[in-house]
């Protein structure tokens, strides 16, 4: 994804709403790392010029290897907005549950996205509550989204990053999904 960096946010129309599209124009500083998994910059979120879906990438922060994952747009604008720093009028599901968490004394510590399976990412959202840890299956789009949210790292495990390049370009709307 050269230049992705620079690209600036942007709004698209989609379907009578808008769809925010934001690339991020910087990298936090390296996080805790997990064996086996790559800690990872969400660059933004594009629409592939093959199909017009909405698109996530992600890029290693050790070897710059990305992943690309289509996502809806409901999805998209849930990355896009806390990437672009907006704060939508109402709070979307995702700024709900950081509400709840916050009030429960519940944080999120880390996504590692865990596989490819069918042409379907997987993702493990951690959470520490009251000393204990939890780890709970989530859509990796739901898991990105309340990360950066929170400020938490996201990774990617390394048999993700070989099966996302071996995956074929996504020739119609139906490519791989979280």
């Amino acid at each position: 994804m050269p230049n992705a960096r620079r690209m600036p946010a942007l709004a698209l129309l989609l379907g009578g709403g808008v769809l925010l599209v934001a690339v991020s124009g910087h990298g936090d500083p390296p996080g805790p790392n997990t064996t086996g998994a790559q800690e990872v910059t969400v660059l933004g979120v594009v629409l592939s010029p093959q199909t017009g879906v909405p698109t996530v990438i992600l890029q290693g922060r050790r070897d710059g290897r990305t992943v690309a994952m289509s996502i809806g747009p409901a999805e998209a604008t849930g990355i896009a907005f806390p990437l672009a720093k907006r704060t939508p009028p109402r709070p979307l599901t995702h700024d709900l549950f950081l509400t709840v968490f916050g009030r429960l004394d519940v944080t999120v510590t880390r996504v590692v996205i865990t596989d490819l399976r069918d042409d379907v990412y997987y993702a493990v959202l951690h959470l520490s509550a009251r000393g204990e840890s939890l780890a709970l299956d989530a859509r990796p789009s739901d898991a990105i989204a309340l990360a950066i949210r929170a400020g938490a790292p996201v990774l990617v495990e390394e048999r993700v990053f070989e099966k996302s390049e071996r995956a074929p370009a996504p020739m119609a709307p139906a490519g791989p999904r979280i």
